[in-house]
């Protein structure tokens, strides 16, 4: 059995990295001349992952809560590349904070740069900051759900990781309310490695925290909530390794 989920797991990345491939060529006139264009090609990436990962590996998905739909700092526990294409499915015009190696990446960087994805350089500490609250300003003419992972990258389930306050700056800034959001999905998909396991990965949207906290404040209730959260749907996940 274990080998037949190693055959299906490899069988099913490279279909996935094909179908990027092939709706990156087939949306690109259109979302060439259309931002309108490039959402439709990655929610319709993400629609077809997710829908593979059902039929191919068992892996089914559940959205809880109330995904946002206005213009909101979603903040999001991180712990595999699924967790990206669920959460960027369940919202209208997401954009994500993301590094800035990923601008390379064939496909994958020029369509983040069209629907306003904000790249920072995580090595430069103060600097990158600062760039990243400076372009996230120029990118608010754009309405839209802008994704940061507070942790500042993919987390294994029950590893512990320091929350970073550049979200808390973000939420300062643009003055705008923070939909945290909590997720299992590292049991089934991992941080590295093929092997995808069947089951059902749950991303939580979590009630929001509305402006005006101190950011002291605002990152002790962000990570109490999302941690919590995450850590209880570990548990239901049947992780044995979660903390308390």
């Amino acid at each position: 059995m274990l080998a037949v989920r190693w055959i299906l797991s490899f069988l099913f990345n490279v279909q996935m990295y094909l179908a990027m491939f092939i709706l990156a060529v087939v949306f690109a006139p259109w979302a060439l001349f259309s931002r309108e264009g490039a959402f439709a090609a990655c929610h319709s990436y993400c629609r077809w992952v997710i829908f593979t990962a059902r039929i191919m590996l068992g892996l089914k998905v559940e959205v809880r809560g109330t995904p946002p739909t206005d213009e909101v700092v979603v903040a999001a526990k991180h712990q595999s590349f699924f967790d990206i294409l669920v959460i960027f499915n369940a919202i209208p015009r997401g954009k994500f904070i993301m590094k800035r190696e990923l601008i390379y990446a064939p496909f994958l960087g020029q369509y983040a740069m069209r629907i306003g994805c904000v790249f920072v350089d995580r090595g430069k500490r103060g600097a990158a900051i600062a760039k990243m609250k400076a372009d996230v300003a120029r990118s608010a003419a754009d309405p839209g759900q802008l994704v940061i992972y507070p942790q500042g990258t993919r987390v294994a389930p029950g590893m512990i990781k320091p929350y970073k306050v550049g979200s808390g700056l973000l939420y300062e800034q643009l003055g705008q309310p923070c939909v945290p959001v909590a997720t299992n999905i590292g049991v089934f998909w991992p941080k590295r490695g093929i092997l995808r396991k069947p089951g059902t990965c749950v991303v939580d949207f979590l009630p929001r925290i509305e402006p005006g906290l101190p950011v002291g404040e605002f990152m002790k209730r962000l990570e109490h909530d999302i941690e919590t959260t995450s850590n209880a749907l570990l548990v239901e996940a049947g992780f044995t390794k979660a903390r308390p």
